[in-house]
């Protein structure tokens, strides 16, 4: 249910979800003038951005690297470029990696933000990982260091997953899975113009094969400070998914080393959910480790799949999204939405959304408890408006389904500050969410995605 330490200074975050087969290849300025702010668009706060199609990647700078393609396109490694050795601060083990790079064109954003969030989708075999860094321009001209969002494998056999804190310039810094200006209010407007990327991709020195990235790119945002946000007006019309329903609570004092489950894996419970919603299944193989007098063990091979050894949890939001991923023809972004008309459209459209909320136990009726952050799922509407919850904090897996009240849960999981229990001003997470799709999606996906801002 709660992250187990503080990871921002706002929460925020961002997802998008698209396929070559939706996507037009449309190359993006690279130069440092061109990373001056694109026009805003009217109201908007979120600005995204992936890459995904053969064409995208295509262009950028490719160092050892080549455009692959086929159904779902990607990066791979075409010559390795050099060796570097590791020394894995979570292990203690120093490997030597081949490895070759991917920088991608300069993104000027819609929208002049004061947060970025990256988020990729790729494959790691055995004896490979990925490096993530984000370079941000801000509005005067001057650019930032590049930052490492992550270095990740879908297993932990060869590299310890993890983030980097402590990484900034003085007027930024990453925070977990979040590049945020140190203070905004105070910045005399100072905001990001526009940013890119440089993928990193590593193997064993000699071998055949490397890494595939099918997603790579990123969020930026900039959601006005707000205690309350005014309801949205419900369609009118019942609709509900029918997602499996899984609870954290029973896990709770599983396998210390990913956070002794409970309230600390609300985030891999609710990817877990969406996942099989999608009719995809963990191998059996993969699940050999668990004990096996453990129920739902998926969802101990889920919370050991997004743990972040320097966050020492599960709950960082790019991971869950690339998690999501491993699975065949999966994709998953994090991304900020406007309101729950745009949770409507898409559960309407099939997906079912992981929605990050923070509140008292008084301010969600029927909940039960309070939470400085929770992820939770949405799965559908009633006709009245109230929205309808796979929430994972239940006693058991039956009563994962819950009905919360339209307007309470809109503004929960919407607005940006927030008291808490002893009247001390926090940070609300401001319509963060993690969105997983087929990475074919159909045509009636395809315009939910872009009815809500992410394709």
């Amino acid at each position: 249910m709660t992250t187990p330490t503080p990871r921002r200074a706002v929460l925020v975050a961002a997802l998008a979800v698209a396929t070559a087969a939706t996507a037009a290849s449309v190359p993006v300025g690279g130069n440092r003038a061109a990373a001056a702010p694109a026009p805003r668009a009217q109201g908007r706060t979120v600005d995204n951005r992936f890459w995904f199609s053969h064409g995208h990647w295509r262009a950028g700078t490719h160092q050892g690297t080549t455009a692959v393609a086929g159904v779902r396109p990607g990066l791979e490694i075409a010559a390795a470029v050099g060796r570097t050795e590791y020394a894995d601060p979570h292990t203690g083990r120093s490997s030597t990696w081949e490895y070759a790079t991917w920088t991608s064109p300069v993104h000027r954003s819609s929208v002049p933000a004061t947060e970025a969030v990256a988020s990729w989708n790729a494959r790691t075999p055995a004896g490979t990982w990925i490096q993530i860094e984000l370079r941000a321009t801000y509005t005067d001209g001057a650019t930032t260091p590049w930052y490492v969002m992550g270095r990740w494998a879908s297993g932990d056999a060869d590299i310890r997953r993890t983030s980097l804190d402590g990484q900034g310039d003085g007027r930024s810094a990453v925070l977990t899975d979040t590049l945020a200006l140190d203070a905004p209010a105070a910045a005399g407007g100072l905001r990001i113009a526009g940013w890119q990327l440089r993928l990193t991709l590593h193997r064993r020195p000699g071998a055949g094969t490397g890494p595939t990235v099918w997603l790579a790119g990123a969020m930026a945002s900039d959601v006005p400070d707000r205690f309350t946000v005014p309801a949205s007006r419900p369609s009118g019309t019942a609709h509900e998914l029918q997602v499996p329903r899984y609870s954290q609570q029973i896990h709770i004092g599983r396998y210390p080393e990913y956070d002794n489950g409970g309230e600390a894996w609300c985030s891999p419970t609710s990817s877990q959910m969406v996942i099989e919603h999608f009719g995809r299944t963990a191998d059996p193989a993969a699940l050999a480790w668990v004990d096996p007098t453990y129920s739902d063990p998926q969802v101990c091979h889920a919370a050991r799949s997004t743990y972040d050894a320097a966050y020492r949890g599960c709950g960082n939001w790019s991971f869950n999204a690339a998690y999501a991923a491993t699975y065949s023809g999966l994709a998953g972004v994090v991304t900020r939405l406007a309101s729950l008309t745009d949770l409507e459209a898409l559960v309407r459209a099939g997906f079912p959304v992981i929605a990050s909320t923070s509140f008292r136990a008084e301010e969600l009726t029927g909940a039960g408890y309070g939470t400085a952050g929770h992820l939770m799922t949405v799965v559908g509407f009633t006709a009245a408006g109230d929205v309808v919850l796979n929430d994972p904090h239940a006693p058991n897996n039956p009563s994962v389904r819950r009905v919360y009240r339209r307007a309470e849960w809109e503004n929960v999981w919407l607005r940006t500050k927030r008291y808490d229990a002893n009247g001390k001003v926090r940070g609300g997470t401001g319509g963060v969410c993690y969105l997983y799709a087929p990475a074919l999606p159909t045509p009636a996906q395809i315009s939910a995605l872009r009815l809500v801002g992410v394709l």
